[in-house]
C-alpha cells in the first residue's frame, strides 16, 4: 500500500487531475459567490449545492506553522524535519500544507507566499509532469531576474 498517494474518487479527481497540472483548485459558490475549502458538495455559507471547481491565483500568507521533527507515519517520517503551516488563500480560504524553500531566518506570520507543487513519490518540489499525482506546498515568491 502506498501511503503518500492520496485517495481520489470521482469528486476530488478535478483537484488531483489539475494539482498535477500544476494548478490549485478550490470550491465555490455561484449562489453567495464564496470560495470554501475543504472541499464539499454545498456551500458551508448559504447551504446551495450550486458549487464548483475554480483555479485559483496560489497566492497566499502565513498564518500559522510548526516545525516537525518527529513523525513516524509514511511518508512523513523520511522528510523530518519539515515545516507544517496553515496558509490564508489570496481568495480567502485556509489551507493546510507544507512550507518548502523558507529563508535562513525562518517563517514569519504574514509572509506572502506562492504555490508549487511536490509530486508524490518524489523528494523535489514543481510541477508533476506527466500527469503524476501531485499535492500542493508554498514557498516564498521567487525573486525576479
Amino acid at each position: 500500500m502506498r501511503f503518500d498517494l492520496p485517495g481520489t474518487d470521482a469528486f476530488t479527481r478535478p483537484y488531483w487531475d489539475a494539482a498535477a497540472e500544476g494548478r490549485l483548485l478550490i470550491r465555490c459558490c455561484a449562489a453567495c459567490g464564496r470560495a470554501h475549502r475543504y472541499p464539499r458538495e454545498f456551500c458551508p455559507y448559504c447551504w446551495s449545492e450550486d458549487v464548483g471547481w475554480e483555479e485559483v491565483s496560489g497566492a497566499a500568507t502565513l498564518y500559522t506553522w510548526s516545525v516537525v521533527h518527529r513523525n513516524d507515519l509514511p511518508p512523513f517520517g523520511a522528510r523530518i524535519p519539515y515545516t507544517a503551516a496553515v496558509v490564508d488563500l489570496a481568495e480567502g480560504p485556509r489551507m493546510m500544507t507544507e512550507l518548502i524553500d523558507v529563508a535562513a531566518d525562518g517563517p514569519r506570520v504574514g509572509m506572502r507566499l506562492h504555490v508549487a507543487f511536490r509530486a508524490l513519490g518524489g523528494d523535489a518540489p514543481g510541477t508533476a509532469e506527466g500527469g503524476a499525482p501531485a499535492v500542493p506546498v508554498f514557498r516564498p515568491p521567487r525573486p525576479f531576474s
